[in-house]
């Protein structure tokens, strides 16, 4: 039997072009925008429509009623029964959070990149719990993914460092990145 589910592009779409909008206007405000910065803005929007509408959809409008457990809507063993592949493609997923911190944060550093890892992380998986429990989302919370996910930021950010120390791609870097002034 199928459910009507909430499609995700409606629900996404706006979301990052109203982000995209709010970001060119503080570039456009501090006359700091450039194709550059607007393409890497532009990225971010779109990594993040991507991730949440793969993260968090679907949600199942009409699914019968029930009274789950809350223990059925989230996975709290670290380690147990998880898959490599799943561990492999949460780190690639959140490599693009440590190359886009840098490139649009005013102050960053490993740190700086691992803490936005891993609280983007907690939003999704807080999310996914809450939207399993009460709209019937179909994903679970996972501790699992959290901590791959989190994970995945700082990679991104070794590699976002290895990746400018060649010239060419240290001016790239440089001409998108947002000003610290």
């Amino acid at each position: 039997m199928l459910f009507g589910e909430v499609p995700a592009l409606p629900v996404v779409a706006p979301v990052a072009g109203l982000t995209f909008g709010v970001l060119l206007w503080r570039l456009g405000r501090r006359g700091e925008i450039s194709l550059l910065r607007v393409v890497a803005v532009a990225a971010v929007c779109v990594y993040g429509a991507g991730v949440a509408a793969n993260t968090i959809f679907p949600i199942f409008l009409d699914m019968p009623g029930g009274t789950q457990p809350w223990s059925s809507s989230i996975s709290t063993r670290l380690f147990d029964d998880y898959e490599l592949a799943d561990a492999v493609q949460n780190v690639v997923v959140f490599i693009p959070v440590g190359v886009f911190v840098p490139l649009v944060a005013r102050h960053h550093s490993l740190w700086r990149v691992a803490a936005v890892g891993a609280i983007f992380s907690l939003l999704i998986e807080t999310t996914q719990f809450f939207s399993s429990h009460y709209l019937h989302g179909g994903h679970v919370a996972d501790v699992n993914d959290f901590f791959y996910n989190a994970l995945g930021a700082p990679v991104g950010y070794g590699l976002f460092v290895l990746a400018t120390r060649v010239l060419p791609v240290a001016r790239l870097a440089r001409r998108t990145r947002w000003p610290s002034t």
